[in-house]
Parts: C-alpha cells; sequence; structure tokens
C-alpha cells in the first residue's frame, strides 16, 4: 500500500488494477455538522471502499448499506466465478437458438459490452470467458494452456455470435459453450450504481474505489477535488508521482501488475488479447478517465489491449474520455497521454 498526503481510501488488488487512489480527503469542512465516513466491504472478489461526507451519520448508514445490496446484487447478476449468477445461467440457456429474458442490469451491461466490441474491432470482447478461463488454470498451474484447448476455446469467442431482442429482452448465444466475461466492465458498473444509490439519498460527496476503478461525485469539503495518485508501473507501492484531482467523473487503471504468470521466463498477463488468445506479454498500464465508471473501467481494458498509439487513436474518437499509457520497454519507461489528460498536483477533471 502506497503512502498517502492524508489516507488511502483504495488500493491495488487482484483485478489488474495499478491505480493508487490518495485521496486528499481530509478534513477541510468550513461547517462542524458535516462529517467524514468510511466504509469497506469485499465485494466482487475486492475490497469495495466508500467515502463520504454527511451531516446526519445514521441516514449515511442505512444508504451505504443499501449502496452494498446493490453491489452485492449485481455481483450475483454479473459473476462469471457464481456458478449460479444470472450470466453463467444464461451460458448455459441461451444455445441452440434458446432466446433467455435477462434482466435489465444484465441487458444493460451486455449492450454497453457489445457496443465497445464493435467500436474496438474486438479488441474488448465480452465472450472471451472460455479463453480466460484457461489463463486462469495457467496462473494457478504456472502452466501455459494446452494449444489444442486454447484452439478449442478460441472457437467458442466471438461477439457477433450474440444476439440482443431488445423488444422481447432476450438474449441468445448462436456458439455452443460460449462463457461472458464482464470482468472489464461490471466494477466500473457496480460502482456507478452505488454512486447513484448514494445520490438518491441525498449524499453526494463522495468516492467509491472498487480497487483501481474510481467514480468521484462532489469534492470534500473545501477541495476542488477528489486527489486521486496514479501508482507508478516501476513502483507501484510507492508514492505516486502523478496526481489527477477528481469530481463528477471516474478514473480506472488496467494493468497486470498484480495478476499475472512467469513461464519459461515469459511474464503473461491476466489481459488476454481476444485476438490470439495469449495473455499479454508487455509490461503495461493504462488510466483512463471518463464520465463514469463503466466507460472508464472497460475503456482501460481496450488500451490495454491497444497499445499507446492505437489507443491513443481510439479514444480520441470519444468524447470526454482521456488516458495515460505507461509501459516498460528496454530503454525505460515509456510515458503516452492523450492531448487533454491533466495531471500535476493541481490538476482537475470533471464533467
Amino acid at each position: 500500500m502506497g503512502v498517502g498526503l492524508c489516507c488511502i481510501v483504495g488500493t491495488i488488488c487482484e483485478t489488474a488494477s495499478v491505480a493508487q487512489v490518495d485521496a486528499e480527503i481530509c478534513d477541510g469542512s468550513t461547517s462542524e455538522s458535516i462529517q467524514r465516513h468510511e466504509y469497506l466491504q469485499i465485494r466482487m472478489g475486492i475490497p469495495f471502499s466508500i467515502t463520504l461526507y454527511a451531516t446526519d451519520q445514521a441516514a449515511a448508514n442505512r444508504a451505504v448499506e443499501q449502496a452494498y445490496k446493490r453491489i452485492r446484487q449485481l455481483d450475483r447478476i454479473l459473476s462469471d466465478y457464481d456458478p449460479d449468477s444470472e450470466v453463467n445461467r444464461l451460458c448455459r440457456e441461451g444455445v441452440n437458438g434458446n432466446a433467455v429474458f435477462v434482466s435489465p442490469e444484465l441487458m444493460y451491461v451486455l449492450k454497453k459490452s457489445l457496443a465497445l466490441s464493435r467500436q474496438s474491432e474486438g479488441a474488448f470482447d465480452v465472450s472471451i470467458g472460455p479463453v480466460v478461463s484457461l489463463w486462469r488454470r495457467a496462473r494457478r498451474q504456472k502452466q501455459l494452456p494446452n494449444a489444442k484447448e486454447l484452439a478449442e476455446a478460441r472457437e467458442r469467442v466471438g461477439y457477433r455470435f450474440i444476439q440482443i431482442d431488445d423488444a422481447a429482452g432476450t438474449v441468445t448465444l448462436k456458439r455452443e459453450g460460449m462463457r461472458l466475461d464482464f470482468g472489464g466492465i461490471a466494477k466500473g458498473y457496480a460502482a456507478d450504481e452505488a454512486a447513484r444509490i448514494l445520490h438518491d439519498a441525498g449524499i453526494n460527496r463522495v468516492l467509491i474505489a472498487a480497487s483501481g476503478d474510481i467514480v468521484a461525485g462532489d469534492p470534500p469539503p473545501g477541495k476542488s477535488g477528489w486527489r486521486i495518485g496514479i501508482a507508478s508501473l516501476v513502483d507501484p507501492e510507492g508514492v505516486p508521482e502523478r496526481f489527477v484531482s477528481l469530481c463528477h467523473a471516474a478514473i480506472s487503471t488496467s494493468g497486470d501488475t498484480y495478476q499475472f504468470v512467469e513461464i519459461d521466463g515469459v511474464r503473461y498477463s491476466h489481459i488476454v488479447n481476444p485476438h490470439t488468445g495469449i495473455g499479454l506479454t508487455v509490461r503495461r498500464s493504462v488510466t483512463v478517465i471518463a464520465s463514469c465508471g463503466t466507460i472508464a473501467d472497460s475503456f482501460a481494458t481496450v488500451g490495454c489491449i491497444l497499445g499507446a498509439e492505437p489507443g491513443i487513436e481510439f479514444m480520441g474518437e470519444f468524447d470526454g474520455v482521456e488516458a495515460l499509457f505507461a509501459e516498460r520497454t528496454n530503454a525505460g519507461l515509456q510515458i503516452q497521454t492523450t492531448p487533454c489528460f491533466k495531471h500535476g498536483e493541481e490538476a482537475t477533471v470533471r464533467d
């Protein structure tokens, strides 16, 4: 865990995230009635922290309880680890031409995922599940996936084989053995939903941190934004060298700092290139700032697959999306950003 100026409200964990939240949330309030409150629960397999300012602690506690309840609900819908989740039920039943009714939440995230799959020409592919499953096993066993099994898994991947009937609210999977994986978007969406629940309860000075997927509401009292440090790819546990001040926006970082396997001297990331079926071997992290966590989370994954120059070109097609690319090469650490990515002690990004 890095050293913060005031305190750390989010840490790097499990999901490839290398963004470190070093939020400047020391109580600068000019009002004696407003207080800072911090909460932490393990949800979606990671620490999900909520930091907020409110005048009524009991009301804040009730709102936070509802926010965590919503996160739990979304995990039951979107988790590919849970055999009884809605997405896994879809993968079992939505084959052989069977149209399966799905919840509004699953339909929403699936439509967002398919849109990004098309826009990125498959760099993001929500149907990558069969291949990801092999690489999870590879990390556990420290052994590369069997070539035959990998080829068979790749045959079951292809976002174009997912059919949505919007009017009927159904989904059909056109290939046997398809498995959907929302790992590159679900946590950002859950953070958005938690922020929405708190906003509906009248609590707007919030910071939701789901590992490296961060959603910021109104800033802390007396501040222009939440000060968030972007952890170094070289020393992720050290003091961040780059900061943004964020409000009414989201920031996400993807990379392989914590989830990878080294086999025969080659380091393979848990992030799998859908075009090759191979875990990334380039040391790279991508930080994306966007209007919401759903976009920031998924676009950070796309950036890792594309790399700096194609990634910057891709991000440039979308209003309000900015990114920082860090890559370790033989020449050292290379940093590239989109033109309007602001960072520094006074950098402020807001919608």
